[in-house]
């Protein structure tokens, strides 16, 4: 979707390359990053050599460095979160001109999207990118499409290449001591290339139509509780405040699943062939995705499948959407009391409706255009107010000499914090003005923040919590419940 023209599909083009979760794995002089190198480059190196591949320990030394040259001229996260930052609209033609060394054209043809234009996210990082492609050895250019292959590819290969995969991805860089159970792994697969399929069935099953019912009424109200908080402001004009109750009326809130499922009857799943199936899948999804191009918004599809446990805020659809799974407990429960209801899901509904008029989503109108709606005051007032947030992010350590980074951050606790509050104030409008009854010694607000506060309760391994640090956007989950 094109943030500009939000009525348009396009094509965009990140910053990639990096087999580590982020450039601080390759630059830092941190103890612990530098020991996740060694392993990465001994985890290289032990891929080739299943492959059957010689020189396996020089080539995998040749890959970490051509890596983290990679890794120098990317962006941080923080830049690449900036969506004014990460419009940068150009043709194809001045793309090649901006960042030669890589054939573009014929790369975009090859894939089967052979556009006039393209929406480039980091500029400087795709130029930087494509001078060290023109110059490296064409040996360790093989070598990186090998290893993605492997790794990409390692659940349906042999069982060295799944176990050295997860002995890597899964224990040194997240602390997992084993794999899932097979079954589990089987439904995660299943899942994912049958979603829909897969979701037809969950929701005959797990969502009856009570359930969204009542996730209906939650949605109402806090909608309305958000328009009442955007009145109270005092550091939006007048004016913008029109505008904000403008997009507040245009959102599309979406519950449990789609209003259509996709056609998957051009993907063909053949019994005893998982690798094919997982290839076709890919390729099913590849091609379901670039059909997308020069045709109408498909404003029923859905970025996630309904068994998934999140949510999301959708800025150029102007829409928030909850998948059905998580409207259940401890989340959700219709026969519950509202204010764990409330506390739970209720911010949830609150934080994902708050996105739109967070540090990155107020910088889209009613129509999901990116554009200039806010005053300069406004924006002002809003950043003197984030500032403070952003600081107080910062101060939190989870891990010795380890901070949260208040700037990575920063969307997902405008929208907890906000959301919070919203929830908190459609909580007690829904009373009606009258008192809440004390339930097991509880009183109704204190039910309220233990909704909030059971719905994050969580256990990191220390290399998990790291890597979080690092690259999740959203903070440690006993730091969102301190929100």
């Amino acid at each position: 979707q094109d943030d500009k023209i939000p009525e348009q599909y396009a094509l965009s083009l990140g910053q990639s390359g990096l087999g580590l979760p982020d450039r601080d794995y390759y630059l830092s002089t941190d103890a612990k990053l530098v020991e996740a190198r060694t392993a990465y480059r001994a985890h290289i190196a032990k891929m080739l050599t299943l492959a059957g591949e010689p020189d396996a320990e020089a080539r995998a030394a040749a890959l970490l460095a051509f890596e983290t040259e990679i890794a120098r001229v990317s962006w941080t996260r923080v830049d690449s979160r900036d969506a004014t930052k990460t419009y940068n609209k150009m043709s194809v033609a001045e793309l090649a001109k901006r960042a030669p060394g890589f054939d573009f054209a014929g790369y975009f043809k090859a894939t089967g999207t052979p556009v006039p234009t393209v929406i480039v996210a980091q500029p400087s990082a795709i130029t930087g990118i494509a001078k060290l492609v023109a110059t490296a050895p064409i040996g360790v250019l093989k070598d990186q499409l090998i290893l993605r292959s492997l790794d990409g590819y390692a659940d349906v290969l042999p069982k060295a290449f799944d176990a050295e995969q997860f002995a890597f991805y899964g224990t040194v860089l997240g602390g997992t001591p084993e794999q899932e159970a097979r079954w589990k792994r089987g439904v995660q697969f299943t899942s994912g290339a049958l979603g829909d399929e897969v979701s037809k069935l969950y929701v005959a099953q797990y969502f009856p139509p009570e359930t969204k019912a009542a996730a209906d009424v939650l949605v109402k109200n806090v909608l309305a509780a958000m328009g009442r908080r955007i009145d109270k402001l005092d550091w939006m004009a007048p004016e913008t405040k029109q505008k904000a109750h403008a997009k507040l009326a245009a959102f599309t809130p979406k519950i449990g699943y789609p209003s259509q499922w996709k056609d998957l009857s051009a993907l063909t799943i053949t019994s005893g062939d998982a690798f094919g199936n997982e290839w076709r899948a890919n390729e099913w999804q590849h091609q379901d995705n670039i059909a997308k191009l020069g045709k109408p918004l498909q404003r029923w599809e859905w970025g996630m499948t309904p068994m998934t446990v999140n949510a999301y805020a959708n800025f150029g659809m102007v829409e928030i959407v909850f998948p059905a799974a998580i409207l259940q407990p401890p989340f959700f429960d219709p026969k519950a009391d509202d204010a764990v209801n409330y506390g739970g899901i209720g911010a949830v509904i609150g934080h994902e409706l708050s996105h739109h008029f967070d540090d990155q989503g107020s910088k889209y109108d009613a129509k999901g255009q990116l554009t200039d709606w806010w005053t300069p005051k406004d924006i002002a007032g809003f950043n003197a107010l984030t500032g403070k947030l952003g600081a107080q992010y910062d101060a939190y350590e989870p891990l010795p000499g380890m901070h949260v980074k208040g700037q990575l951050t920063m969307g997902e606790n405008i929208a907890d914090l906000a959301g919070l509050t919203v929830a908190y104030d459609a909580y007690h409008t829904a009373l009606g003005g009258k008192a809440a009854p004390v339930l097991d010694g509880f009183t109704g607000d204190q039910r309220f923040y233990l909704g909030w506060a059971q719905v994050w309760r969580r256990n990191y391994r220390e290399a998990n919590l790291r890597n979080r640090l690092l690259t999740d956007p959203h903070s440690p989950s006993q730091q969102r419940a301190w929100v």
